[in-house]
């Protein structure tokens, strides 16, 4: 039976499957009646406490339990963290994708790669798009700035009042690409908006952010005072910047070479959609690298938030194919560190400057500016807006906390402020809203391929695995006879050097003989009780005199295996 929420019949739902309390796995959904729309479908990226996780995505349980229902996922924009859970959607239950075309174009890449491209179903849209589903809600858009083509908002129509979902913004007045439909917002919100879901994650700046404008001219600045090659590392997905690290390079005279598969896909598609321009014979082949002087060359990779496996790293690490670092060298970091990859990104840098290359950072060169709207700027949307209601998004929970202060600042009552946990249900009608009921909105982990199948007991053992390695403890034994056949043997990785252990491991090995010994006297004893007697029994033992806590494995054998 699919999830049905506890709201009355003329009541608008709003509510995150991802998005809320967190920075990345952006999906809403917006409900009335028998018609669901979800907006973004994102990923997370996992922290270093998550070994060997790839993604982070929202458990789509209640969409899937309520497929019927849905009309379609509409996106705001082409950034991981609101298009890359779109496979893992998918693969559960096919719905219709409505995008722009850069999203789009970047959305096929994923599914093909997935196997999914054939049968999805997706439509293009733009500013100007007007989406009517045949019942009581219908969707309409304007444009946003970001740090990628083609930034919408979304506005959702429904007989109580238009719900507004931002996506990702800042107000740019001096942009490289379309300008923000001012005069669209005003006009929503002199009709009247009746919740506004805004981005949250510069809350806490409190000034307006830098014009992208401002980056470019520095860019230009600094490739003319470097005389060697300049290894430029960005975001791929931040189409503009590769544009202006592509204007800096013909303002040099340089050649540019791109390097990692995700840039030299938003390179390809740029190129294909207009977005990125570049006079003819200035983006070489890899193969072409050697043919051209230090002094003429710019080299555009991956990388910029130390990713092991990322080109840069490569690079940096002698492990590069085509490029090695050398001296004179200059890498550009035209990006800042997201939380949670600090410490991988200053390895890196070390390792560039290790090499006898010189590093140029970020911010405080004025070469890289967020695409998220500071204070000022959210102040401006909920001014321009002016809804009824406001439920901040995409942030952790200070920055939530201080958006709705923002609010309360611009007019919008306290009580009209709404700080939620995804799954939690806001119910609204033209005069009410109040939190009306909550499912349940987990996180699931993607492991390669695998989709849901890493739990907490998984991650648990990698966290021992990691920090105290692992002990095996093997023994041959005959239970019908209430025999020890042969061991009990130790074996460890990454815990103890077993030539210098030879004490720890005969103390060891006499231990798990008298545990052994002692379970076989149990009455109904089996293999798996004898397992958990020398788990129970070992582990303690190897705190005791090691204070360390190694994942200790238990095998135990019987003779006619």
């Amino acid at each position: 039976m699919p999830t049905k929420l506890k709201i009355k019949s003329n009541e608008v739902a709003v509510y995150a499957l991802g998005g809320l309390g967190e920075i990345g796995k952006n999906c809403y959904g917006v409900e009335y009646k028998d018609e669901i729309i979800i907006i973004d479908a994102g990923v997370m990226f996992p922290g270093d406490d998550l070994l060997g996780i790839d993604y982070i995505i929202p458990d789509y349980n209640y969409i899937i339990e309520n497929q019927d229902r849905i009309k379609g996922v509409v996106i705001t924009h082409g950034h991981e963290d609101h298009i890359g859970g779109i496979p893992w959607l998918l693969k559960q239950v096919n719905l219709p994708i409505y995008a722009g075309p850069l999203s789009l174009a970047l959305i096929r890449g994923k599914l093909e790669e997935h196997g999914l491209l054939r049968d999805a179903k997706l439509f293009e849209i733009n500013v100007d798009s007007v989406l009517k589903f045949g019942g009581d809600m219908w969707v309409d858009f304007f444009r946003t700035t970001h740090s990628i083509p083609e930034p919408v908002a979304v506005a959702i129509h429904t007989p109580e009042g238009v719900i507004v979902e931002t996506g990702d913004f800042k107000f740019d007045f001096t942009p490289v690409g379309e300008p923000a439909d001012l005069h669209k917002m005003a006009r929503l919100g002199e009709e009247g908006v009746l919740l506004l879901m805004s981005d949250s994650t510069n809350a806490e700046i409190p000034i307006f952010s830098n014009s992208e404008k401002v980056v470019g001219a520095n860019i230009i600045n600094i490739f003319e005072r470097i005389e060697g090659r300049i290894i430029f590392a960005s975001f791929a997905s931040n189409m503009f910047r590769l544009q202006q690290a592509i204007d800096g390079a013909v303002k040099t005279g340089r050649k540019v070479v791109v390097f990692g598969r995700s840039m030299e896909k938003s390179i390809v598609n740029g190129l294909e959609l207009g977005y990125i321009h570049a006079p003819a014979g200035t983006i070489i082949d890899p193969s072409e690298v050697s043919k051209v002087p230090s002094e003429k060359l710019v080299i555009m990779c991956t990388g910029s938030q130390g990713e092991p496996m990322a080109a840069l790293s490569r690079i940096a690490n002698g492990m590069h194919r085509h490029i090695t670092l050398q001296t004179g060298d200059t890498v550009v970091f035209s990006s800042n560190a997201i939380p949670g990859n600090t410490s991988g990104v200053n390895r890196l840098i070390n390792t560039i400057a290790e090499a006898g290359a010189e590093v140029i950072y970020g911010k405080m060169n004025n070469i890289h500016t967020s695409g998220h709207g500071g204070q000022q700027e959210q102040k401006l949307m909920l001014r321009l807006i002016k809804p009824k209601f406001f439920m901040p998004i995409h942030g952790e929970y200070r920055m939530l906390k201080i958006h709705a202060g923002l609010a309360q600042d611009t007019g919008v009552l306290k009580e009209n402020c709404f700080i939620h946990e995804n799954g939690d249900v806001l119910a609204l009608t033209r005069d009410t809203a109040r939190l009306a009921d909550h499912f349940r909105a987990d996180d699931i982990y993607v492991d390669g391929n695998d989709i849901g199948g890493i739990g907490n007991a998984v991650l648990h053992d990698r966290h021992e695995l990691s920090e105290d390695g692992i002990v095996i403890a093997v023994a041959n034994v005959d239970i019908a006879k209430k025999k020890i056949v042969a061991g009990p043997d130790l074996l460890s990785r990454g815990f103890i050097y077993m030539r210098e252990s030879g004490d720890l491991i005969r103390s060891g090995q006499r231990v798990l003989f008298n545990a052994i010994r002692t379970a076989l006297n149990e009455e109904g004893i089996n293999e798996a009780g004898v397992a958990r007697a020398m788990r129970d029994a070992l582990g303690p033992f190897l705190y005791r005199e090691t204070e360390r806590e190694p994942l200790v494995v238990p095998m135990v054998m019987s003779p006619d295996k």
